[in-house]
């Protein structure tokens, strides 16, 4: 069972992962692979209504992944968008791409080889990958700005939708210990994280939410 105060913190969390943008068109959409179909879907809808006139599916497999997208997530993503109509000549594919750093170099690359002039990046994340996705996006491809997208869910709603709601907290707590970590690491942008949504991260690591986490030998102290 998930207790109510696991859940009100889980939400504080889901909010503040939200970076809040409204959708405007870019030179390219570009989806990250997860474990989620639902960023091909929102990608392919913000292709539809004129966003992006090309998009980048990226990621290889990971170990939510791996039975589920056996073929690799960016190539189950563009499956998934050519089943929704948006025409094979409009999607670019990143098929290598095993963590978010790669996802954003890789594309770059790929975007590069096929003579892609990129001014501003849409970028398509699982909901509460946003702020964390946007931060590294600034850091490692500064000279572009980024709008975020994602699945306008709630909570709740998103965790029926993938069928493990505990999977989905564990990967929430995980995604703020990056917000906090990154930076101190050089991948990502320092942001500004309320006390109080530091705070329920902290209850939900001691109620155990903690399958996400990266390893302690790899987190900086503090100050360091």
């Amino acid at each position: 069972m998930i207790s109510a105060q696991a859940w009100a913190d889980a939400r504080l969390l889901w909010d503040y992962h939200f970076m809040h943008h409204d959708p405007r068109p870019c030179s390219v959409a570009v989806g990250l692979g997860s474990h989620d179909l639902g960023v091909a879907d929102v990608t392919a809808e913000l292709y539809h209504q004129g966003m992006a006139p090309v998009i980048v599916f990226t990621g290889a497999t990971s170990p939510t992944t791996k039975a589920r997208m056996p073929r690799g997530e960016a190539v189950h993503y563009r499956e998934r968008a050519l089943q929704l109509g948006v025409p094979d000549s409009a999607v670019l594919l990143e098929p290598r791409a095993t963590n978010t750093g790669e996802n954003i170099e890789f594309s770059k690359a790929v975007l590069a080889e096929a003579d892609v002039k990129v001014s501003s990046v849409l970028l398509v994340t699982k909901p509460y990958e946003e702020r964390r996705s946007y931060a590294m996006m600034r850091k490692l491809w500064p000279e572009v700005e980024v709008v975020c997208a994602s699945t306008p869910m709630g909570l709740e709603e998103y965790a029926d939708s993938i069928g493990d709601a505990r999977m989905v907290i564990d990967m929430i707590v995980g995604a703020l210990q990056r917000v906090l970590v990154f930076p101190r690491l050089g991948l990502a942008i320092e942001q500004d994280v309320p006390d109080t949504v530091v705070a329920a991260f902290e209850r939900l690591c001691v109620e155990g939410f903690t399958s996400r986490l990266m390893p302690t030998d790899v987190v900086p102290r503090p100050g360091t």
